[in-house]
């Protein structure tokens, strides 16, 4: 898949992280505390990211937004099947991801 429209560094390796089922990879961008929001409601980060991670994935990117932290695409779940989503990553001052926000998109 073409992450170049990933214009984040952050961004771009937890998605290439992500991509590849990498989930060490993948945590490793993230606070210890990270929050998730799943189309508005919390859920926990940590089940969702070993539960999602290596049966989930975006088959295309089709929109970055706010300084290449919002990523639009289609999405294929083992689970879910295929739909349009949006992964919106929220980073600190040390450069960690502590809040991810995830959901149906319709665009």
């Amino acid at each position: 898949m073409d992450t170049s429209k990933l214009s984040n560094p952050i961004v771009r390796s937890a998605f290439e992280a992500w991509q590849k089922g990498d989930s060490p990879l993948w945590l490793s961008h993230f606070t210890k505390d990270a929050q998730l929001l799943d189309d508005g409601r919390p859920r926990d980060f940590q089940k969702f990211s070993t539960r999602a991670i290596g049966t989930e994935r975006f088959t295309s990117v089709d929109i970055v937004k706010d300084s290449g932290r919002s990523v639009y695409g289609k999405f294929h779940s083992d689970t879910w099947g295929n739909f349009k989503t949006y992964f919106k990553f929220h980073i600190d001052a040390n450069n960690k991801i502590y809040k991810l926000e995830i959901g149906q998109a319709d665009y």
